[in-house]
C-alpha cells in the first residue's frame, strides 16, 4: 500500500473508513487521540494477500468491542463467541471499505484473507508497523488502535 500513495493519504483512508464503519455498524463514535489501551485487549488481523503485501490490525479494549457488539446486536448479553463473530465481521466490513478506497485511489485491486481474532495483542511476524492510529471512544476511557503493517526489509 505504501508505494501506491502517500502515507498521509493512506492514513486518511484508514481513519475515514474506521470512523464511518464504527459509527454505522456499532453506533460508537471514535476520536483520534492518545488514549492508552488497557490490559484486557482483543485483536483482529487480516493480510492483503493480493494487490498489496501488507496487513491491517485492530487492537482494542475488550470492553469497547463488547459495547460495539451490544449496540450492533441490540442485546445486553454478548457471549465470547458473539464477541469474536462480531469483531471479525466488523473488521471484514472495515477492510472491504479500505480496499475499495485504495482501489479508487490507486487502481490496484486488493484481496484479503479472512479476519483472525485473538485475545490479547497480536503482532504479525515479519512485519513492522508503518501507521498506528490511536482512538478513544467518545465519552469513555476505552480505546483502540488501527495498525497498518508492511513487510520488514
Amino acid at each position: 500500500m505504501n508505494t501506491a500513495m502517500t502515507k498521509e493519504g493512506l492514513e486518511q483512508i484508514l481513519d475515514q473508513a474506521l470512523q464511518d464503519v464504527t459509527e454505522r455498524t456499532a453506533g460508537v463514535r471514535l476520536c483520534q487521540g492518545d488514549q492508552p489501551l488497557g490490559e484486557d485487549l482483543c485483536t483482529v488481523h487480516i493480510t492483503f494477500d493480493k494487490g498489496f503485501g501488507t496487513s491491517l490490525t485492530l487492537c482494542a479494549d475488550t470492553g469497547l468491542l463488547v459495547r460495539m457488539a451490544q449496540n450492533s446486536f441490540h442485546e445486553e448479553a454478548v457471549s465470547p463467541e458473539d464477541l469474536e463473530e462480531f469483531s471479525k465481521e466488523y473488521f471484514n466490513v472495515l477492510c472491504g471499505k479500505v480496499a475499495g478506497a485504495m482501489f479508487r485511489a490507486t487502481q490496484v485491486a486488493a484481496h484479503f484473507g479472512p479476519p483472525v481474532f485473538t485475545h490479547g495483542r497480536y503482532e504479525p511476524e515479519g512485519q513492522a508497523a508503518q501507521i498506528v492510529l490511536t482512538y478513544a471512544a467518545e465519552g469513555n476511557t476505552e480505546g483502540a488502535q488501527l495498525i497498518h503493517h508492511v513487510p520488514k526489509p
